[in-house]
């Protein structure tokens, strides 16, 4: 993927992301969390803006995002830029 198409998933996604009611549940779980709503949106932003565009990749429908600082991947919907869930990562060295 070059540099120019992941430079304009994020800055899509940072500028459309949406979020469906039941994501939000999904990501406490999935991340064995508890943030509110607003927390959750903070949350996605930051690790969206902090994570390197080499580390967007898309494959089908979706875009992973791996922020490795954090141990988190990101699936985003490529077509509705909607917030798919969030998962733990193992980083194998």
């Amino acid at each position: 993927m070059d540099t120019d198409t992941t430079k304009s998933y994020k800055k899509d996604i940072l500028d459309k992301i949406c979020y469906t009611d039941l994501v939000y549940g999904r990501i406490n779980k999935k991340l064995n969390i508890e943030l509110s709503r607003a927390e959750i949106e903070n949350l996605i932003i930051s690790i969206i803006s902090e994570t390197d565009e080499s580390n967007f990749h898309k494959k089908g429908k979706n875009i992973y995002i791996f922020n490795t600082e954090r141990n988190i991947r990101l699936t985003i919907n490529s077509y509705t830029t909607r917030i798919i869930t969030a998962d733990k990562i193992k980083i194998t060295k």
